[in-house]
C-alpha cells in the first residue's frame, strides 16, 4: 500500500459567488455546490468554512465508528453536530477561529471499558482533524491564462 494518497477536485465558477466542485477520483459522484452567504452570495449552498466543518465532523465520526466496530460494539445510530466559528482577525479579515464537534453514538450494548478505549484513540486516526490541528501547507499558483483575461 502506498504511503501517499492524492484527491483531485476541480472547481468551476458559475455566477455571483457560486462554484461547483467535481470530484475527479470518484466517477459518477454528483458535484458539490458552494456559495457565500449574504451579502456576498445568495447563500444557496454551503461555503468553504461550513464544508471544512463538515469534513472534520465526518472524519471524526468515521474514525469513531471504525474503532467501535473493531471493539465489537454495534453502532445503532450516530449524530454529529459541528459548529464552525468564523471571526475577524486583527487585520479585520474573517478566519476560522475554531470548530466544535459533538458526537452522539447510540450503541446496542454498554461496555464502558471498550467505549472508553475508543474515546481515547479515535481522534488520532482522523486524517482531516489532526492535519488541520497541525496546520497544512498550502501552495497556491495563479495561472497565466487568468492574467491574460484582465483588461
Amino acid at each position: 500500500m502506498s504511503d501517499t494518497r492524492d484527491h483531485h477536485v476541480t472547481l468551476r465558477f458559475t455566477r455571483g459567488f457560486e462554484f461547483v466542485a467535481h470530484f475527479e477520483d470518484t466517477p459518477g459522484l454528483p458535484p458539490l455546490f458552494f456559495d457565500e452567504p449574504s451579502p456576498l452570495g445568495a447563500g444557496a449552498a454551503p461555503n468553504a468554512a461550513a464544508v471544512l466543518g463538515a469534513a472534520i465532523g465526518d472524519c471524526l465520526s468515521a474514525s469513531l465508528v471504525f474503532c467501535l466496530r473493531k471493539a465489537r460494539l454495534d453502532v445503532l445510530d450516530l449524530t454529529t453536530h459541528v459548529v464552525t466559528h468564523v471571526t475577524r482577525n486583527e487585520q479585520g479579515r474573517f478566519r476560522v477561529s475554531g470548530i466544535d464537534v459533538e458526537i452522539n453514538p447510540q450503541l446496542s450494548k454498554a461496555d464502558d471499558a471498550r467505549f472508553q478505549r475508543c474515546e481515547d484513540l479515535f481522534e488520532d486516526f482522523c486524517v482531516v482533524t489532526e492535519s488541520v490541528r497541525q496546520g497544512i501547507p498550502v501552495k497556491v499558483t495563479v495561472g497565466k491564462e487568468a492574467q491574460a483575461m484582465v483588461p
